[in-house]
């Protein structure tokens, strides 16, 4: 659930501005992007910045709707932004890799009217019909029997859990990998007890929407998730988790335990990074959170993770 991530994208904007600037008065050939950077890179923060002014659009790499998976890809990748954000801000940096690595890549912007900066914000249920019926676009327009699934925060968490549970995903979906996703539901570094103390639950829902109160620790929706296990028969689930989150706590909220028919595998950004500060937002802009993506769509993809430099949100 990134609650702050229109913090940073403000932060982010006004670092772009200050990058555009920068590049109108470099010199005409320019300076190698750096191995190893969080993202950070001049066209991340132009599509970051973007995002507040077309907040409908896809990122690069996205919605190529003439793709054809590959004998080596055959499974289309579908893209799932989380709480508060757009699919342009989420994944300007993911979605290009993954086309690079010879993928068919989709996302789609739910959970609010179309024009809004703020996404994701509509109830969990709802948004999982929103992306049933893209999936199901996408499987008609590849000839895919299944996709994959990359999310983050509530796109990684109880929306495509919900999807696969309660929409039809358990057929349509291979493989989940959630990015810092909201599995179990978050006590938002225990603010949770305190506005349920106070009674102001209600008005966290009127101004932040109900997504926020689906993503609470012992909502409706997480207990019905939770009823009969964290998995579902036949697929494949990656959680790719930092300690540093304070968006989605306790952190350990994120990881899942297999049930009959499914394989999870549970990863820690500090069991790779062991220095790493990075948080909520900033893993969908990691390089270290990308190559685990990328490893666990493609067994055969041995990159080892880089870990760069972490930003500390």
């Amino acid at each position: 659930m990134s609650l702050i991530r229109p913090l940073r994208s403000l932060l982010l904007a006004a670092t772009a501005a200050c990058a555009v600037a920068g590049l109108t008065a470099a010199p005409a050939a320019a300076a190698p992007r750096p191995t190893g950077a969080i993202g950070l890179d001049p066209q991340t923060l132009a599509a970051v910045a973007k995002s507040l002014i077309t907040p409908d659009a896809a990122p690069e790499g996205a919605n190529d709707w003439d793709c054809k998976p590959s004998a080596e890809h055959p499974r289309p990748v579908v893209l799932v932004h989380g709480t508060w954000a757009n699919a342009l801000n989420t994944w300007s940096s993911l979605s290009p890799k993954l086309k690079k690595a010879g993928y068919c890549v989709y996302t789609v912007n739910f959970g609010a009217p179309a024009g809004s900066v703020i996404k994701a914000s509509g109830p969990v249920p709802e948004s999982a019909k929103e992306i049933a019926a893209f999936v199901d676009k996408v499987l008609a327009r590849t000839g895919a029997d299944k996709v994959d699934m990359v999310g983050h925060s509530q796109g990684g968490g109880l929306l495509p859990r919900w999807y696969l549970k309660f929409e039809g995903g358990a057929q349509k979906v291979n493989h989940l990998v959630g990015v810092a996703p909201s599995n179990h539901g978050t006590d938002m570094s225990s603010l949770l007890n305190l506005g349920e103390s106070l009674n102001l639950m209600g008005i966290v829902g009127k101004f932040a929407g109900q997504a926020a109160i689906d993503q609470t620790r012992g909502s409706e929706v997480t207990r019905k998730l939770d009823d009969g296990g964290d998995t579902v028969h036949g697929v494949t689930y990656t959680t790719i988790v930092t300690t540093n989150d304070r968006v989605v706590t306790p952190y350990a909220n994120q990881y899942l335990t297999a049930g009959a028919g499914a394989k999870v595998t549970n990863h820690t950004i500090q069991d790779h990074c062991p220095s790493s500060w990075v948080g909520h937002a900033g893993m969908t802009l990691h390089p270290a959170a990308a190559q685990l993506v990328l490893s666990a769509l493609d067994p055969n993809d041995k990159g080892k993770p880089e870990c760069g430099i972490s930003l500390p949100f």
